[in-house]
C-alpha cells in the first residue's frame, strides 16, 4: 500500500481519500481512525474560552457537578455533562472507565491491575488514572477492538 501526502492550499478543502480493490476490515480500520482525529470542544480556563482539538484531550471527568477536560496543557471546563460528552466522543475513541470518567483510548501508554478487580492506566501525559472494575471488560473489549 502507497501511502502520498499532497498539500494544498488554505481556500481548497482538506480530504482523504482512499482507494482500494476491496473495503477490507483493515481499510474500516484507517477510515475509522481518520474519522476519530476530527472535531474539537469548548472549553473556559481562567474565564477565556478556548476550542480543544479532541485529540489533545487525555480524559474527562465530572466533579461536583461540572466536567473537566484534562489535555497536556491544563485543565479546561466544559458545559457538556459527562453523559452528552460521552454519547459525542463514543466514535473518537473514548471510554467510560468510572462512574465520573470517560479516557481517550488513544493516550493510553500502559495498563497494569490495581486492588479489588480494579485497573490503573498510565496516559501519554504520565498521569495514571483508575479504571473501576465495572468498566474494566467494556475496556478491555474496546482495546481489541470489538
Amino acid at each position: 500500500m502507497d501511502v502520498r501526502i499532497e498539500q494544498i492550499g488554505k481556500e481548497e478543502e482538506e480530504l482523504v481519500l482512499i482507494r482500494c480493490r476491496a473495503v477490507t476490515e483493515e481499510v474500516r480500520e484507517i477510515a475509522a481512525f481518520v474519522k476519530s482525529r476530527q472535531g474539537s470542544l469548548s472549553g473556559t480556563a481562567e474565564a477565556k474560552q478556548y476550542e480543544i482539538a479532541v485529540t489533545d484531550v487525555c480524559y474527562i471527568e465530572s466533579v461536583d457537578g461540572k466536567t473537566f477536560l484534562y489535555t497536556g496543557d491544563g485543565v479546561f471546563e466544559s458545559a457538556y455533562r459527562i453523559y452528552e460528552l460521552e454519547e459525542l466522543l463514543r466514535p473518537k475513541h473514548f471510554l467510560r472507565v468510572s462512574k465520573p470518567m470517560l479516557v481517550n483510548l488513544l493516550k493510553i501508554r500502559s495498563i497494569q491491575p490495581a486492588f479489588n478487580g480494579r485497573f490503573t492506566a498510565v496516559l501519554s501525559s504520565g498521569e495514571k488514572i483508575v479504571i473501576s472494575r465495572s468498566y474494566v471488560k467494556a475496556l478491555k473489549a474496546a482495546l481489541k477492538g470489538e
